[in-house]
């Protein structure tokens, strides 16, 4: 039986995307753009100084054959770029002085440009630097989907064969587990539209959306109750195109029989295949419980809610991650 990620894998070999790979000074990032062009996964584009990065890729033993190297030193969009970055930040006082600065200096910052301005579908990047610093050349930098606020991210996960009657034959969405802490009702109803999108983009999953709680349907009376049963509201005013459910505790979304019992009327009580938590510590905690204890697997954290898609990974990343990340991301800019 194919995986989910080789799934993802063929689907972005024939979207046929272009990736930037921005953190070409890192060596894991120059043996997944080899791998990522062999396996035509996408179209790469490294950003940096073009004999230093063929140099670190002879040493390697890499073959960037095929493979973009852009110089923002020497790239003919590079005062287009300048131009947009001060257009977008000039309320906060930016310059074209500083926008040039950091569009020379900064990667990551010229990464997202290429997304923005239509030069590259997505951008990953994370190896070399914090998470902070990628989000914020991608909030500053691509935006946010319109109708939306706010950047979150969630993970896929895929179920062992033993617990396959859970989510989608045993694939579920977990948000928001990497970037809001304690999310408003509002953040929670972006949050939920994002995740229902990653559903769609990533596996093609008709979202079942359940907004969780330790409450179902008034059975406790809190104020984080109050805040999952407000974005519950907030996505029925913004008649979204999906379904969706809460306040509902985990078991009532995830099994049928519980389900049909706290929420007989319930199209996502029992069938839930997203889930929305109502903070960062109970989605982080959760997927990591749920990766140990159950096997799972766990692909991410995905950010999503940006207007093009952008993937940060994990200082501690695999080659193979970043070619996972690459092939997800392709997808995203479906």
């Amino acid at each position: 039986m194919r995986t989910i990620i080789n799934k993802i894998k063929e689907k972005a070999k024939l979207l046929g995307k272009t990736s930037v790979l921005p953190e070409s000074e890192d060596e894991r990032v120059l043996k997944a753009a080899e791998l990522i062009k062999r396996e035509k996964i996408a179209k790469v584009i490294l950003v940096g100084d073009e004999i230093r990065i063929k140099a670190d890729a002879e040493k390697l033993g890499v073959n960037l054959t095929g493979i973009g190297i852009v110089n923002p030193r020497t790239f003919p969009k590079f005062d287009a770029y300048v131009a947009e970055f001060v257009k977008l930040r000039e309320k906060k006082g930016m310059t074209e002085q500083v926008a040039r600065q950091i569009m020379f200096t900064e990667p990551r910052f010229f990464g997202a440009m290429m997304v923005r301005m239509g030069d590259a579908h997505g951008m990953v990047a994370g190896s070399a630097s914090p998470t902070a610093d990628v989000l914020r050349a991608s909030i500053q930098v691509v935006g946010t989907k319109p109708g939306l606020r706010t950047v979150s991210s969630c993970f896929l996960m895929v179920m062992p064969e033993a617990t396959k009657q859970y989510g989608n034959n045993g694939v579920l969405i977990f948000s928001d587990c990497g970037v809001v802490p304690n999310p408003t009702s509002e953040q929670l109803a972006d949050i939920a539209t994002s995740a229902a999108s990653s559903a769609r983009s990533l596996v093609a999953m008709e979202p079942k959306v359940a907004l969780l709680s330790f409450s179902t349907k008034g059975s406790a009376k809190h104020e984080d109750v109050d805040k999952v049963v407000e974005a519950t509201e907030i996505l029925k005013n913004r008649a979204v195109n999906f379904d969706y459910d809460g306040e509902l505790q985990a078991d009532a979304a995830l099994v049928d029989a519980i389900g049909k019992l706290k929420s007989p009327d319930s199209k996502v009580a029992g069938a839930a295949n997203v889930l929305v938590f109502p903070t960062l510590s109970a989605g982080n905690i959760a997927y990591k419980l749920v990766q140990r204890l159950a096997n799972a697997e766990a692909y991410g954290p995905l950010l999503q809610g940006l207007d093009k898609p952008v993937n940060d990974l994990s200082r501690g990343c695999s080659v193979e991650d970043i070619l996972n990340v690459a092939a997800i991301t392709a997808c995203q800019a479906e």
